[in-house]
């Protein structure tokens, strides 16, 4: 790395601001000016990257960071460049403006992850300006195409370059280390040690075209319909794995509430309450409806499509219940699929991060919890890698952090930035 005085610490609230600014929508605007703004950054601290770009635009850089002990397996920081789009016209301020409003740098991808992006670049530009290398090896890895599933970014470079995470053992990303606070002497950082799977399929219902003033009992939008509505009511039971047992556990002893039911703890947890039920069960949701072209035809398919989210081992038996959900009469085809992850919870990994944690926030307590979206974590997952998800943020009390992410007015407190800085340097000096 570069010798000490050799470089100005990258600002990590100006460096935000930069990313929101470039417009990656996914689908939309391409990664590449964002990754070449990383490549650029991580060029005068001595990190080349590789670079990939299957389809033009399209963008992932890796680059990797020599630590004092080489002996040690490196570990992987990935996040990824691209964002879910945003209709301008429904925020309070312009979501590709990254603006600083009372505090906040606001605009899309704020908390979904420019900001995670900014503060691992910052951590490594004040690093590299102070002369200090990390304890082991880093592979940091800019995806691009999370937020459509990763075929374009995580699913390419680990398919043409696996050998690029060949040492790693563990990773960190997205999403998880953000805080709530329990007690006056405790504040939970919930770190993911698992996430469920994921299943989209298209529902196709197929009839008798014709016209909309007859009797048609083969009409596809009705079968659609139905199905699409049988399909909703599915529900499975709770289940508890490692990951869900040992978040509960862990919050009835911040909590002094031994004996609590996990209904009794969740009641205590708004506005976390509502993710950390889906962390507890399959569900699905019907997501999207398409079907004919004209007011009076009645048109001979009709199309709908679901985002299923399922627990360790229940893919299969769920995949076949929302099938016999849907009907004979229903196609059911496969858009895509990422499988259940689940990480060691005795992890060394997990010990660093709360001793950085208590560095900045001496009240600090990892509660492990199962996450409900999807990472690039499951292509990682392929290669061997533990994934855990961790961006580290203090979070101010009234602020939703699950109403952030995909929401209207995604903002990051500038407070959040910095505190995710310093944590991550002492992570990273320490581990």
């Amino acid at each position: 790395m570069t010798e000490a005085g050799q470089t100005t610490p990258v600002d990590v609230t100006d460096l935000c601001q930069q990313l929101i600014r470039i417009d990656t929508s996914n689908p939309g605007g391409p990664e590449k000016p964002a990754a070449q703004l990383i490549a650029d950054i991580l060029a005068t601290i001595d990190v080349p990257v590789h670079w990939f770009e299957p389809e033009p635009g399209r963008c992932s850089v890796i680059g990797r960071v020599r630590g004092s002990d080489p002996d040690l397996p490196p570990l992987l920081i990935h996040t990824h460049l691209d964002v879910v789009p945003a209709v301008a016209e429904d925020w309070t301020h312009d979501p590709f403006g990254g603006e600083l409003h009372n505090g906040y740098v606001w605009g899309r991808g704020a908390v979904d992850m420019k900001g995670m992006v900014a503060m691992t670049i910052a951590t490594l530009s004040r690093m590299a300006a102070a002369g200090r290398a990390p304890h082991r090896d880093l592979v940091v890895a800019f995806f691009a195409d999370e937020e459509a599933g990763g075929q374009l970014g995580a699913g390419h470079v680990t398919a043409t370059r696996p050998e690029l995470f060949a040492e790693c053992v563990d990773a960190i990303g997205e999403v998880g280390g953000f805080s709530y606070t329990l007690t006056s002497k405790s504040r939970a950082y919930f770190v993911s040690t698992a996430e469920k799977g994921v299943w989209w399929a298209q529902l196709t219902g197929r009839g008798r075209a014709g016209h909309g003033s007859m009797i048609n009992p083969d009409n596809a939008v009705t079968q659609l319909a139905d199905a699409v509505s049988r399909v909703a009511q599915y529900h499975s039971d709770t289940q508890f794995t490692p990951t869900t047992t040992a978040t509960f556990d862990r919050l009835r002893l911040l909590l002094d509430s031994e004996g609590f039911s996990e209904d009794e703890l969740l009641s205590q947890l708004e506005p976390l309450t509502r993710m950390l039920r889906a962390g507890l069960r399959n569900t699905v949701n019907p997501t999207q409806l398409h079907a004919g072209y004209k007011a009076n035809v009645v048109p001979g398919n009709a199309t709908g499509t679901i985002d299923a989210r399922f627990l360790p081992d229940n893919e299969q038996q769920m995949r076949a219940h929302i099938a016999q959900l849907a009907g004979e009469h229903i196609r059911v085809d496969d858009l895509y699929s990422g499988p259940a992850l689940e990480a060691p919870l005795e992890s060394q990994l997990l010990d660093a991060i709360g001793a950085a944690l208590r560095s900045q926030d001496g009240s600090a307590a990892v509660v492990p919890y199962m996450s409900t979206a999807f990472t690039d974590a499951k292509w990682l997952h392929r290669l061997g890698i533990n994934c855990y998800g961790f961006a580290p943020m203090l979070l101010p009390d009234d602020v939703d952090f699950t109403a952030l992410f995909h929401g209207v007015d995604e903002r990051i407190p500038v407070s959040a930035l910095i505190f995710g800085v310093n944590v991550l340097e002492r992570l990273l000096t320490d581990y």
